[in-house]
């Protein structure tokens, strides 16, 4: 069962409405007392319908969980889709912890990443626990997404992770500030958090890249995240790619808490 409907975020963009999504298992139909972990994600409008997703391709996640009977549910939000120069931002404003300066996308990007984590954790996941059949613990509450996701998804772990005990950070975009990555996964302080972290083949392009994925991955470690970090063959920065990964993230979020 997929339910939408809208919302608004208005530390971000006023009253200004945008697509939510949950995924409920059809398990719960038979099973009214039956509850679940949830996942949430980012960029929603690219993870349950082709029609929707903003380069044509979806991550297949409704067929995916279906086809699995997968007891997990699935919340997500979607992105902003104002230009970074509009006065309330755009994605990469919303999805990026850190400042940083950008002249591909316009010049410099104000990171408005905790005032978004912060509609996640006290708005969003609160309204998700009351209507639906959720485990609200943090045992039970995941974090995923792709890219500037991905670095959300690191930056919810290490900074709310009061909240939030498993992550898959697909193809994190940590190069747009390196230091600010590296000083936040130092700083953090954590307990027994479970990820999942992946970088396509075709996204390292020099030894610069491969180094800071290297390092991202040595930090975490050092850090006691339970880590499964792999480099994917002939992966690319795509939702077509990152779907093909479902089958190795998802085990990895519920290892230990299958029935």
């Amino acid at each position: 069962m997929l339910h939408e409907w809208r919302l608004t975020m208005p530390a971000l963009t006023g009253k200004e409405k945008r697509r939510a999504w949950v995924y409920v298992p059809d398990s719960a139909r038979a099973d009214q007392n039956r509850r679940y972990p949830v996942l949430y994600m980012f960029d929603g409008q690219n993870l349950f319908s082709d029609a929707e997703a903003t380069y044509g391709k979806c991550w297949g996640i409704l067929d995916y969980f279906c086809a699995h009977n997968l007891p997990l549910m699935v919340a997500a939000i979607e992105c902003s889709h104002h230009k970074e120069s509009d006065p309330c931002g755009g994605r990469l404003s919303e999805y990026s912890p850190f400042d940083f300066s950008a002249p591909e996308f316009g010049g410099d990007i104000r990171g408005r990443g905790k005032l978004t984590m912060d509609y996640y954790t006290e708005t969003f996941k609160p309204y998700v626990d009351a209507r639906f059949p959720s485990i609200p613990d943090r045992e039970h509450t995941f974090i995923a997404g792709s890219s500037m996701g991905g670095l959300m998804t690191l930056y919810a772990l290490m900074e709310y992770n009061q909240v939030f005990s498993r992550g898959a950070a697909l193809s994190p975009s940590a190069a747009f500030d390196p230091e600010g990555v590296r000083a936040m996964i130092r700083a953090a302080r954590i307990d027994t958090t479970v990820l999942y972290m992946d970088m396509g083949q075709q996204e390292l392009r020099g030894r610069g890249d491969r180094k800071l994925y290297a390092d991202v991955t040595a930090q975490l470690m050092k850090k006691g995240v339970l880590l499964t970090s792999r480099l994917v063959p002939d992966g690319g920065h795509s939702e077509a790619s990152w779907e093909k990964q479902l089958p190795l993230f998802i085990p990895t979020l519920l290892y230990g808490l299958e029935d």
